[in-house]
């Protein structure tokens, strides 16, 4: 047999299952978390995920609410990223907060190996880039959260 014979795909209810169990025990150091946005969802396909802003970068001291839809496609195809907090940096549609996958190569190249949580680490580690840990943030107190059906996520100071 090939190698290519000895992978195991494990199916995508099952990979959600997985990945739900890790966001749940929590991950690393604790400065990215996830789980799942509405646990009636029978199809996993919605999630929310939460950044600290990284220290000695113009994202410190605020955290940052993403949603991540996984499509039926998913782990074969990323997931959508959207940063539900109002958030400068170079990958993020400013009007929106999609994450560009043209400007995320995480994204841009997904492979099934992938997970949300790899996601979350990699934009944190995006966040303190010489490109973007500068980057001007939108005001305190002027925030206004995206359109979510479930009410706003706000940012928030630490």
């Amino acid at each position: 047999m090939s190698s290519e014979e000895d992978k195991v795909v494990v199916p995508r209810n099952f990979r959600l299952l997985e990945e739900l169990e890790r966001g749940e025990k929590g991950i690393g150091d604790g400065t990215v978390s996830y789980g799942m946005d509405d646990a009636d969802d029978i199809y996993m396909q919605s999630w929310t995920g939460t950044i600290l802003g990284p220290h000695n970068t113009a994202y410190e001291g605020k955290i940052f609410q993403l949603k991540l839809f996984c499509g039926k496609e998913y782990p074969e195809s990323p997931p959508s990223v959207k940063f539900q907090t109002r958030i400068n940096m170079a990958c993020v549609n400013p009007e929106t907060g999609v994450v560009e996958p043209s400007l995320f190569p995480m994204l841009a190249n997904w492979r099934r190996e992938y997970t949300m949580e790899d996601i979350l680490i990699k934009l944190k580690k995006e966040m303190m880039t010489s490109h973007n840990r500068k980057l001007a943030q939108p005001p305190e107190g002027t925030e206004e959260a995206r359109a979510d059906p479930k009410g706003p996520a706000k940012c928030c100071v630490m």
